[in-house]
């Protein structure tokens, strides 16, 4: 689901990114970097034959295994809940579907990029955070993990369950709840993931607690899919395609109007004390006195101070300021 958890973001001593990879979103954390992709980079050899490279395909098991279980977990309490008893409720099938993303985000996002989606795919790409040459194979392999999770689902429960998605009302009405969770949910993950200026460490939180809050709103309207996967695996296992192409055009322009937004109104790159630091938890958050260094001589870059009294000055304005800060 995410193409990354950080590319930009820090993990203890790690950046991370749901493009948690370094390969997947040009992050800056082992496995968060699309165009630092470290398949693409090991050799030409890799550059041209990277599916059957030995690292690219622990991503895609990887994506394989974490979609498997995020459809698995997520659909699993949807048909317990389409019993008499509604044992789960809507609260509960939006508690299990933002936190087994959460989970999952945190346990193999540093080796495919935690997408689990497609739609995530191709917005990373379209802005240049993923290789295009590794879509085809990841969407592949999304929909496979979807498909046989959903198989799975079929042969323990009853199959006259359908836990799909279906619009509650008008197509165009679930087209466009469709679209703007799919928005909300791509530019809340390139904020946590692609921006070096965010929390990285929080990321599957976060996307995790934007997936919540969406199905409890919308899943009573479109089923709040944000994921052609997670529609498509259940509607080939059960034939039922109706309005499928609602969960597969709504995800997708959802993703990359919000991914787009984002970068967009990026923030600039200027240096921050987190990440001059390089503090080995987030929870730190008094830089270091190497720190302050680093940061005041950017300062004086900034204000291009040339004169040696003038920076004395400004350094003990500077240090004076921030210590008491604290």
């Amino acid at each position: 689901m995410a193409d990354q958890i950080s590319a930009g973001t820090q993990i203890g001593n790690q950046v991370m990114a749901v493009d948690i990879t370094d390969d997947v979103l040009n992050l800056t954390m082992p496995g968060i970097n699309a165009s630092n992709n470290n398949n693409i980079n090991e050799g030409s050899a890799c550059s041209k034959y990277c599916f059957v490279n030995p690292p690219f395909i622990r991503k895609l098991i990887a994506e394989i295994l974490g979609t498997y279980f995020l459809i698995f977990g997520g659909c699993a309490a949807v048909v317990l809940n389409a019993g008499e008893e509604k044992v789960v409720t809507l609260p509960g099938i939006a508690l299990v579907w933002g936190l087994i993303v959460m989970v999952l985000i945190y346990a193999v996002g540093h080796i495919s990029g935690a997408h689990f989606n497609p739609a995530v795919t191709i917005a990373f790409a379209t802005c240049k955070r993923f290789p295009w040459k590794q879509v085809p194979a990841y969407i592949l392999t999304q929909v496979l993990g979807s498909t046989l999770a959903s198989g799975t689902l079929r042969l323990l429960f009853e199959k006259e369950h359908f836990f799909g998605t279906l619009p509650a009302g008008s197509n165009v009405q679930s087209l466009v709840v469709e679209f703007i969770i799919t928005f909300l949910f791509m530019f809340v993950m390139s904020g946590v993931v692609t921006d070096t200026k965010a929390i990285g460490e929080l990321a599957g939180l976060a996307i995790g607690a934007t997936v919540l809050v969406n199905v409890i709103y919308a899943g009573p309207i479109s089923g709040a899919s944000m994921n052609p996967a997670r529609s498509i695996g259940p509607a080939i296992v059960s034939s039922n395609y109706n309005g499928l192409w609602i969960y597969i055009l709504g995800p997708i322009s959802g993703a990359i109007g919000g991914a787009w937004t984002y970068n967009f109104i990026r923030t600039t790159d200027a240096p921050i004390i987190r990440e001059i630091t390089k503090s080995s938890s987030f929870l730190r958050s008094s830089p270091s006195p190497d720190g302050y260094q680093l940061l005041f001589q950017c300062d004086l870059q900034r204000r291009g101070e040339t004169n040696e009294t003038n920076q004395q000055q400004h350094l003990d304005n500077f240090f004076c300021s921030a210590f008491k800060s604290q």
